[in-house]
């Protein structure tokens, strides 16, 4: 909701521009999306609404600040995956936590399929978008944070050591920015880890799917570029490749993001085994809720049985 709390006189040039960044936040929460600042941001420089270089986005970031004080910008625009309060669940009574555990309550969908995918994506900003592709096909969705710990590898590693185990391969289904690092991370370091941790065991390596940002989908959504980092140790390679321009998986439509994760997943899913997953999963959850309905009667019958114990 807007909510103000100080006075502050705009300039029309910035009035213009909060008129612009709500009606694009409107259009992305009726799609049920949270943008965050860099999102928007791109998605000003791609309507030709400001210039792509520094400036514009600390200009952008400073103006809706002052825009959400002042009342004229929903405080719930713009979202901060960063810095969030954590703290235990709590529940009014035993009834409430068997309701929750009904709604929560979920199968392993992809138990019973030959292949695995995990969604992984560079930047903390778009977990948002990676965490509802996982949520809607229950997929597991981990932010990569730049280059890969050497400890969440290794786990990794570990999560595919145990699911061949079982006879189930994994497919990462990777998401990063088009640049000299980002495109290292998918094609260079990762499978190279993974083969340090898996070759010991003489296991072959796993599979790596980019499904952005590559190339050809910089030809064809023509997302804004910006100067590749001249001081990153593999610059020269990607320049003679690719040119001085980078381009920021942010400032692809999140629509779009989705639709290429959605077509990963979809590619190595058996349907069929899936809906039968979810079908039981809805059976044992209806189970539950009744309990949570007739909760008393639950609870009788448990302290009966208590009582006959006793005897």
């Amino acid at each position: 909701m807007k909510e103000k709390f100080i006075d502050h006189n705009f300039a029309k040039s910035s009035i213009d521009l909060i008129t612009k960044a709500n009606e694009i936040v409107s259009e992305y929460v009726a799609d049920g999306f949270v943008l965050t600042l860099r999102q928007l941001y791109y998605q000003m420089v791609a309507r030709d609404i400001i210039e792509n270089k520094t400036q514009s986005y600390k200009r952008l970031g400073a103006i809706l600040n002052d825009a959400r004080y002042a009342g004229l910008v929903d405080w719930s625009a713009l979202e901060d995956r960063t810095r969030n309060l954590k703290s235990q669940s709590h529940w009014t009574d035993p009834a409430d936590i068997i309701y929750s555990a009904a709604r929560s309550f979920a199968l392993d969908k992809w138990s019973t399929q030959k292949q695995r995918p995990e969604i992984w994506v560079e930047k903390e900003a778009l977990a948002g978008i990676v965490e509802r592709a996982g949520q809607t096909n229950d997929v597991s969705y981990l932010s990569c944070r730049g280059y890969m710990s050497a400890s969440e590898m290794y786990e990794a590693a570990q999560r595919i050591r145990a699911r061949r185990r079982a006879g189930q391969e994994t497919l990462i289904i990777y998401l990063g920015d088009h640049d000299p690092s980002g495109l290292d991370m998918s094609d260079g370091d990762i499978p190279k880890r993974f083969e340090t941790f898996l070759s010991k065991y003489g296991q072959s390596p796993v599979e790596v799917n980019r499904v952005a940002l590559n190339w050809d989908q910089i030809e064809q959504y023509q997302p804004p570029p910006n100067p590749a980092k001249e001081t990153d140790s593999r610059f020269a390679a990607y320049q003679d490749q690719f040119g001085d321009e980078s381009w920021e998986l942010d400032a692809l439509d999140p629509n779009t993001l989705l639709a290429l994760i959605q077509d990963a997943i979809d590619a190595i899913k058996d349907q069929d085994a899936f809906e039968e997953r979810a079908e039981l999963e809805a059976s044992q959850r209806r189970i539950l809720t009744a309990a949570s309905e007739r909760w008393e009667d639950v609870a009788e019958f448990l302290g009966d049985n208590d009582n006959e114990d006793e005897e």
